[in-house]
């Protein structure tokens, strides 16, 4: 461990702990006044300046009318803008439809793409909303696993392959970044995955909602960019909230690449899954346009963060495993090797104050592991870090 603390970095680490506990967010406020809170996907930074401003300037006016918005909101034009500026994909503003989340865009594709008892191939580990979704709208989820390697983990491609032809799988939901595991795939990777795909006649639904949380040395690289055919039978999903800490604000965006999946969406009634606030547009605009700078600080804070917590979990927790992300600000380990007799979630909240998430919800063998929110400040993930070492530490097992 280091023998002086980083240098605080302005905004970022000069979190109050009485200003985290007062905010009504189901991170700090479920838990209760004595825990920690590490584990829902919330970042503990106030919301950007930027998008602070633009929000302030847009309630002064008091014009909070029905928006004219014939062609769709202005976030069409930016989200194309935005992936030509970062990835070099040519998103075609006309494709893109406004949600309110993204677990509403991925059932609502799932809805038109696909019928009760389909099978859909899903990575595991993941998200947990994700895979309740295929529960309940009766959709058989393919579990896909994640492997532990010595390089970090990875998709089994064979294991995707073979899966999807015995299960007639009509769709593979393709998280990327991946959840919880921090994994960025590769272009060979991605390109295998769409030959998989193109081969078996694949929907790819692409979650890309942490791909502005990637750090140097790893490249995003949207699915539907890879090929005409990939982007014919791809539908992505983001929106700016992950990467500016935006959840409140109930936006998110879907990129339509089939024709017939685009159609479909466009024939159902118009307000029949709702309409996405003009606030949110405005928040999402803002922080696009005038957020990088602030976005840029944060990386820079997250990846200080993610390397002190590998270093944590290397030095005081060796026989736990753990691999450092290569994006998000999630970090997934396993504790199955100290040999608890209790889920670790409950452990560390028992013996360390401290609330991770973790365990079943992620799906299949995900038993044993942790996920560990270090979105946060310094002193407070130090904090976070001791009551993890306190519960797992093998002297106390």
């Amino acid at each position: 461990m280091s023998a002086t603390p980083p240098e605080p970095v302005t905004g970022f680490d000069d979190l109050d702990l009485d200003w985290l506990r007062a905010r009504g967010s189901v991170k700090w406020h479920r838990p209760g006044p004595r825990v920690l809170p590490a584990w829902v996907a919330d970042m503990d930074f106030p919301t950007p300046p930027a998008v602070v401003a633009a929000l302030r300037e847009a309630v002064s006016r008091r014009d909070l009318g029905y928006p004219d918005w014939p062609e769709g909101s202005p976030l069409r034009r930016a989200f194309s803008q935005r992936m030509v500026d970062r990835y070099g994909w040519a998103a075609t503003a006309d494709r893109v439809r406004e949600q309110t989340d993204l677990i509403q865009c991925l059932q609502l594709v799932l809805h038109l793409a696909t019928g009760a008892g389909d099978a859909v191939a899903v990575q595991t580990p993941n998200y947990p909303p994700f895979l309740a979704t295929l529960t309940t709208m009766n959709r058989r989820a393919v579990p896909i696993p994640m492997r532990d390697s010595a390089e970090g983990w990875c998709m089994d491609l064979a294991a995707l392959d073979t899966a999807v032809a015995e299960s007639a799988c009509k769709a593979l939901v393709l998280v990327n970044p991946h959840n919880p595991t921090g994994r960025v795939h590769t272009r060979a990777e991605l390109e295998e995955i769409a030959a998989i795909a193109r081969r078996h006649d694949l929907l790819v639904i692409s979650d890309e909602i942490h791909a502005e949380l990637t750090y140097d040395s790893h490249r995003h690289i949207p699915f539907a960019s890879l090929s005409p055919d990939a982007a014919r039978r791809t539908v992505t999903l983001t929106s700016a909230t992950k990467a500016f800490n935006l959840a409140a604000i109930r936006c998110a965006l879907t990129h339509y690449g089939p024709d017939r999946l685009l159609a479909l969406r466009d024939a159902q009634p118009p307000d029949l899954y709702g309409a996405v606030s003009p606030l949110g547009v405005v928040a999402t605009e803002a922080a696009w346009r005038d957020g990088d700078a602030w976005q840029r600080d944060l990386l820079s804070v997250l990846d200080r963060n993610r390397r002190r917590v590998h270093q944590v979990l290397s030095t005081r927790l060796p026989q736990v495993r753990h691999h450092i992300p290569e994006a998000t600000y999630l970090a997934w380990f396993d504790t199955r090797p100290l040999g608890l007799t209790e889920p670790p979630v409950e452990r560390v909240l028992k013996e360390g104050n401290v609330l991770l998430d973790g365990g079943s919800p992620f799906g299949l063998d995900a038993d044993g592991f942790l996920r560990l929110n270090f979105a946060t400040s310094h002193d407070v993930l130090e904090d976070i870090l001791t009551g993890l070492v306190q519960a797992l530490r093998p002297e106390r097992i």
